[in-house]
């Protein structure tokens, strides 16, 4: 059924609630089809599960036996989103050892390689390479360090990597130019429904406290984990369930091993560490949560379950040192029943006419790896609706940064910055690094934090041109902070740069700079040990320096 027609008064045709990567990729394409849209995001964007996920457009092979479907459309949508972003992927071989002796290793080992044929099929929709067996002493020259007891060789399968955090703000960029408005840091505090239709939203900018009355033709809730709270503020209490999973990952100060390697947790479910730039993840958990959503925990014990788990297999996992923590809650789809690890990972657009409120819909499931096709559907459902039969082009569109492969070698060379730079500038920013490379003059060209590492210029361009309010949100653009450093030797001055632009006080720079420090001290915290005590000692005396030392 059509929507009504739009009195010209209404600020929008669609108000998209959500900064995540459904929320983000549905404002592009509604934008790209030239429907006049605002999105609205409570905290920033990329601030759920969507900049704290693995970092993987996988394929999914563990939903194969169970729903191929979530592996098809992963593998379909990693191969677009190749296209439109070339800059901020990167391939990650993966390795699965098998340990043991006998007929048992043999059959395991067999079956895996039969399972793995399987997902060979699905590899050219991806650009994957296809599965590999691997001997014990091939595997060994491939992963120095892996345990080398009762192994019996290993499986090689193939995947992607991408800066969730990026993908986010690319699609946001792009959603701007093309007409759409984005307001970050601002709440909805209501969903008006009028005569049983969604209108608008009220709204509140919750660093300045200014209030907003936002019309809207449709309204659509691509708030996640956070769904159900959206929905209630509609009057619909229950109409919406999800079952939020929480995912812990593990952040390195080193890359430990030049691929990923997968191994068992002392329960059985399949972990992994994966090389991650200058660092390695390890991940993940999935369990139920009912804790504060924009503030989930990480418990000591998480971080001794993964460690143990990869230790397991590759023991020179505690050489390193954790530099931080990350957590997320995925949004699946509510069943009552099955463990966590078995929960759908299909996405479905609801549309809460049936409800009683009609013009308003919620994206609810999903994954990073499908993002694009999710928005596809959904802007499918409500461009016709609103009179609108532009068709998808988000497959075809390169995101911004991603029109043409960019020389890191050649723009270190011309603009006279270190290679190293160059390389996380070019992933971050893909052709756009160029243009904003060149606005700069020697100054913004510096190096920040060098172990990212960020330049000047980078910090100012988060601000004003990618929405950044906060210290915090510049850090999650850049990474700034989020390296072996801590934020200590980059908190302050990333601090001055954005304050010069956003006009901050000198007081309020020492309290951004104290709030990165504090923020990266308690992502530490539950996995303080002795290799830790240092870098918290410097933490703290970096607060202190600043006036600002508070209880973490």
């Amino acid at each position: 059924m059509a929507l009504e027609a739009p009195p010209r008064s209404t600020d929008c045709d669609v108000l998209v609630i959500g900064g995540g990567v459904n929320g983000t990729g549905l404002a592009r394409d509604l934008a790209l089809r030239g429907l006049r849209t605002i999105l609205v995001e409570r905290n920033d964007l990329a601030y759920g599960a969507s900049g704290n996920s693995s970092g993987m457009i996988h394929g999914g092979p563990r939903y194969l036996t169970t729903h191929p479907a979530v592996t098809r459309s992963s593998c379909v949508d990693s191969g677009y989103i190749q296209k439109i972003a070339p800059h901020m992927i990167f391939r990650i071989p993966f390795v699965m050892p098998v340990f043991g002796r006998g007929i048992d290793a043999r059959v395991r080992f067999d079956a895996f390689d039969a399972f793995f044929a399987v997902y060979d099929e699905y590899q050219p929709l991806k650009r994957g390479k296809r599965h590999t067996r691997l001997t014990p002493e091939e595997t060994l020259t491939l992963v120095p360090g892996l345990r080398e007891d009762d192994l019996y060789g290993s499986i090689t399968f193939d995947e992607w990597g991408i800066y969730g955090n990026r993908l986010c703000v690319a699609n946001a960029v792009d959603a701007v130019e093309h007409g759409c408005k984005v307001l970050v840091h601002t709440t909805v505090e209501r969903i008006v429904v009028q005569d049983g239709r969604a209108t608008g939203v009220v709204a509140r900018d919750r660093l300045d406290g200014r209030a907003y009355e936002l019309s809207a033709r449709a309204v659509v809730n691509c708030t996640g984990a956070w769904g159900p709270i959206t929905a209630a503020t509609a009057g619909l209490e229950g109409k919406l369930r999800v079952r939020p999973g929480k995912g812990v990952h593990l952040v390195l100060d080193r890359p430990v091993c030049d691929v990923g390697v997968m191994a068992d947790a002392i329960d059985g479910r399949q972990i992994f560490i994966e090389p991650w730039g200058n660092t390695a993840i390890i991940g993940t958990t999935d369990d139920d949560t009912y804790a504060d959503l924009d503030d989930l925990p990480v418990s000591t014990d998480e971080v001794r379950y993964l460690v143990e788990g990869i230790e397991k297999v590759l023991p020179r996992v505690r050489e390193a040192r954790i530099i931080g923590t990350t957590v997320g809650a995925r949004p699946s789809l509510y069943a009552w029943g099955p463990m966590e690890d078995a929960l759908s990972r299909e996405h479905e657009v609801i549309d809460h006419a049936p409800h009683g409120v009609e013009g308003l819909y919620s994206l609810t499931g999903g994954k990073l790896a499908s993002y694009r096709m999710f928005a596809q559907e959904a802007a499918d459902v409500l461009a016709p609706r609103l009179g609108n039969n532009t068709p998808c082009t988000t497959h075809t569109a390169p995101l911004p940064g991603g029109e043409r492969i960019v020389d890191a070698a050649q723009l270190a060379e011309r603009f006279g910055i270190p290679r190293y730079a160059a390389d996380r500038l070019v992933a971050r920013h893909g052709a756009r690094a160029e243009g904003m490379l060149s606005a700069a003059g020697r100054a913004g060209r510096a190096v920040v934090c060098s172990h990212e590492p960020v330049l000047a210029c980078e910090v100012r361009w988060a601000v004003e041109h990618e929405f950044a309010r906060t210290l915090l949100d510049v850090a999650r653009r850049t990474h700034l902070g989020y390296g072996a450093c801590g934020g200590t030797d980059c908190a302050l001055g990333g601090a001055v740069i954005a304050g010069e632009a956003l006009g901050w006080s000198p007081a309020e720079v020492r309290a951004q700079a104290a709030e990165l420090l504090r923020a990266r001290h308690r992502s530490r915290l539950p996995a303080i040990g002795d290799k830790q005590a240092r870098a918290e000692a410097l933490t703290m005396a970096a607060l202190r320096s600043l006036g600002r030392l508070a209880s973490p």
